[in-house]
């Protein structure tokens, strides 16, 4: 039996905001979309920093990263793209007419002219904290990441890690926090250089270069007692906790994507201007493309996002228009501002 599948103009492989944005834009585009994402959720990284506030976005008041990653999934479906979610690429085939089958881990295909790769860092995983026994603790008080500001609420507090993660947390919890705690391995902090000056400035009690070495509980349940060693003298000094969050970073799996002889290094492909990368009729937007001038921010991966669909469009129309219309003049957004009940001049 011949195998039936429907071809798109364009699929979206990452759901964050670069995918979400591209999925947007591709219908003013009037182009057959379809995005692909591994999770359950669209929102890519943003999923894991659900309280964060973005203060960077263009036209945006500061916004909690939930209420923004909402927003984006609402404009990203104005078109009604083919949306499917949980699918984990893996596997790439370019047919004899041009048009490419991808592959998903569970076997389901998907059939399309152009591919713009949104994936971001990949599928990514957190650095756990490699101390024995330690994963009995993440159903209690041991977190990779905060979901809620308010069950820290007058908590000792011991944050470990050194990047953005680690200080932004510092930062949000300083302020509702019994005591913040922040104990990194190096002696310099990795984060925003601003960010960084305000954790310094505030009551967080700061200890560089130390880690955690050894964790206790009295009631086998949860840690209540944390030791810090310092790395180059073995000094040693344990602290008593209520809560324990781990920032060790994120460890990234592109699956069978590394595969597709992209020019690419660990964590990013190589494009052009046009944000093309090596093979015909892919593109990719938002952190995983990288070229000179790269914005690393939501703004730029919105930006990315609308380059590679209008990249893509040429590619299948040379003779199209570079780019569409603005909303106030594009002909998909009439029908659209009625319902909204505007009236046009």
């Amino acid at each position: 039996m011949k195998e039936q599948l429907d071809l798109y103009d364009v699929t979206i492989i990452g759901g964050g905001p670069a995918g979400m944005y591209a999925a947007f834009y591709s219908g003013m585009r009037d182009m057959k979309t379809k995005l692909i994402d591994a999770n359950e959720k669209l929102g890519g990284r943003m999923l894991i920093y659900p309280e964060k506030m973005i203060w960077d976005v263009g036209g945006v008041a500061p916004t909690l990263c939930e209420k923004l990653t909402a927003t984006l999934e609402e404009q990203a479906q104005t078109f009604e793209p083919t949306i499917v979610l949980g699918q984990q690429v893996e596997r790439l085939e370019k047919r004899e007419d041009g048009t490419y089958l991808l592959e998903t881990l569970s076997g389901e295909r998907h059939w399309t002219r152009t591919i713009i790769l949104a994936i971001g860092r990949g599928i990514l995983k957190m650095a756990k904290l490699e101390l024995e026994g330690a994963e009995r603790y993440e159903v209690s008080n041991l977190h990779y990441t905060v979901q809620e500001l308010e069950p820290f609420r007058g908590k000792k507090v011991l944050i470990s890690g050194g990047g953005n993660s680690a200080v932004d947390w510092a930062n949000e919890l300083e302020p509702i926090a019994e005591k913040v705690t922040v104990v990194h391995r190096r002696s310099q902090f990795g984060g925003h250089e601003s960010h960084i000056a305000k954790m310094m400035n505030s009551s967080a009690d700061v200890r560089t270069p130390y880690e955690v070495s050894r964790l206790f509980s009295s009631n086998g349940e949860a840690i209540d007692q944390v030791t810090i060693s310092h790395t180059e003298t073995d000094e040693s000094e344990t602290i008593v906790v209520d809560e324990v969050i781990v920032n060790h970073g994120l460890k990234s799996d592109f699956v069978g994507i590394k595969d597709w002889s992209l020019d690419m290094d660990d964590w990013n492909v190589f494009v052009s201007p046009k944000l093309a990368t090596n093979l015909p009729g892919i593109f990719a937007a938002g952190d995983f493309a990288y070229f000179e001038s790269k914005l690393n921010l939501i703004a730029g991966a919105f930006t990315d996002a609308g380059i590679a669909v209008n990249s893509a469009k040429l590619y299948l129309e040379p003779e199209a228009a570079r780019m569409a219309y603005v909303s106030s003049h594009n002909e998909r957004f009439k029908e659209k501002n009625k319902a909204l009940g505007v009236v046009e001049a």
